[in-house]
């Protein structure tokens, strides 16, 4: 550490150590933490990647129990400003907005720092305005205001056992999945749930196949897990067991919607991997993505259904279907990981902040999750019908067609665009507003399919329309 470095994490030190907080106050000593904690990062920018006391060391210092200063960070961490890395401690988050230094006071004619507007078509993202804000906080009120004693005592690593029982029931009611709470793990997200299952279930550099194109970061989150990834070109029919290199130990799979090219897995390739992995004694990852947001038919059974749980880890998140911010996802798992994973999580302990578990279980619990659910698929649905009708007449420059799941199209490049190629037109997209993902840019191997992805989950009619007519207006003018 430079000699600045040290400087500065001292006076972080200081600063926190120095926080007093007011015990006849009606805001409780979490609160009040919590809040002094978010004002001192907001205002200084320069804390950002640093590391925090640890909770035992500050609670002896401000003289308050260590809940007090968990709960904190934890509620910290759920709103972005904290995080944990592999390996313990709590840091301050590298590069958020919300961190950058207020406008000086002798410019008065400086802008303000807004939140990022997302540019129409961007994939992957929810409507936030669909988002039921007022139940949330009722449930999330309610959990605190009078908390169960166990949410007030150490935590089960594997996450609040309500939260995990009302993910088994949806399982059950959406996927057909039959499992025991005891399965299901609770995790920060992806790149949690595969840091996990790299301790838990796989030997130290193994190879895991991926999708390709796929996940653009998957190489980065396999790479810092301590996984060897191996990417694999699907075909129409998605990922191929027979092009799977021999000494494959793990393959990691979107089999009900293909990410990003919306393809699903036919029963027969599924059945054939499924075998594959008995074969190999292998294991699969079925990351279920984009499984809720079906608008017609029938999904096809989860994998780690067919599978009866045996060879098949079974992964979800609620990102897409409740709010990015939230960064919860879950695992559910082979009886015989479950106590190599509780032994893996006792190493580290979990990542997850424990303050919106309980309202997360109590809002699924309700029923009101599943009429959040039920909603977003109307509207869903009704945008993408919407997106298509105001393209058409662009079979020259794009090749749309309806699809049965998802928050985006994947449109292949027409003959007037394929000279080209999808990575130019992004470039050009961006000159007027538009965030059109390449296809290409989620390949590493050579040759990649060439397409558009179009987002149109987030964005409401009206916004659908604009966005429609200056994409028509920039195809037909390249």
């Amino acid at each position: 550490m430079s000699s600045f470095a040290k400087m500065y994490q001292s006076n972080l030190n200081a600063a926190l150590f120095g926080l007093s907080l007011d015990r006849r106050s009606g805001l409780p000593l979490h609160a009040q933490l919590t809040q002094a904690l978010r004002e001192m990062l907001r205002a200084d920018p320069a804390a950002a990647g640093e590391r925090l006391p640890p909770s035992r060391a500050l609670a002896e210092e401000l003289s308050v129990s260590r809940m007090t200063v968990t709960t904190a960070y934890d509620q910290l961490i759920a709103e972005g400003y904290l995080s944990t890395r592999p390996g313990g401690g709590t840091y301050v988050a590298e590069d958020l907005p919300h961190l950058a230094p207020p406008a000086p006071r002798h410019a008065p004619h400086s802008q303000p720092h807004t939140a990022q507007t997302w540019l129409p078509f961007q994939p992957g993202l929810p409507d936030q305005a669909l988002f039921p804000h007022r139940l949330w906080a009722r449930h999330l009120e309610r959990a605190w205001r009078n908390p169960d004693p166990p949410l007030l005592h150490r935590p089960d690593p594997f996450g609040w056992p309500p939260l995990r029982q009302a993910i088994r029931d949806h399982l059950a009611a959406w996927r057909g999945l039959d499992c025991a709470t005891e399965q299901v793990v609770i995790t920060g997200g992806a790149w949690d749930g595969f840091d996990l299952i790299a301790r838990a279930a796989l030997p130290p550099g193994a190879l895991m196949a991926t999708e390709d194109p796929g996940w653009a970061t998957m190489g980065h989150v396999l790479a810092a897990s301590g996984i060897t990834e191996r990417p694999v070109r699907i075909d129409a029919e998605g990922l191929d067991p027979a092009d799977l290199p021999p000494e494959t130990r793990a393959v990691t799979i979107t089999p009900s919607r293909h990410f990003p090219t919306g393809i699903a897995m036919p029963l027969t390739r599924r059945l054939a991997l499924l075998d594959w992995a008995r074969e190999r004694d292998a294991l699969i990852v079925e990351d279920d993505y984009d499984s809720e947001f079906r608008y017609r038919g029938q999904p096809l059974p989860a994998l780690a259904g067919l599978d009866g749980l045996q060879r098949v880890i079974y992964m979800g998140s609620f990102s897409k279907l409740l709010s990015p911010a939230l960064r919860i996802g879950y695992l559910v798992l082979p009886e015989r990981l479950v106590t190599p994973m509780r032994d893996a999580i006792a190493t580290t302990g979990s990542r997850v902040s424990m303050v919106p578990q309980p309202a997360l279980a109590s809002f699924m619990a309700s029923g009101e999750f599943a009429t959040h659910l039920r909603r977003m698929r109307r509207h869903y649905a009704k945008r993408q019908r919407h997106l298509l009708n105001e393209l058409t007449g662009l079979e020259d420059y794009l090749q749309l067609q309806p699809d049965p799941s998802g928050m985006h199209l994947c449109a292949g490049l027409g003959p007037a665009l394929a000279p080209l190629g999808d990575r130019a037109i992004s470039e050009r997209a961006k000159a007027v507003g538009l965030t059109l993902r390449a296809l290409s840019s989620h390949a590493r191997l050579p040759d990649p399919p060439q397409g558009l992805l179009l987002g149109y989950a987030a964005f409401d009619e009206r916004a659908l329309s604009t966005a429609a007519d200056t994409l028509r207006t920039l195809l037909k003018e390249l």
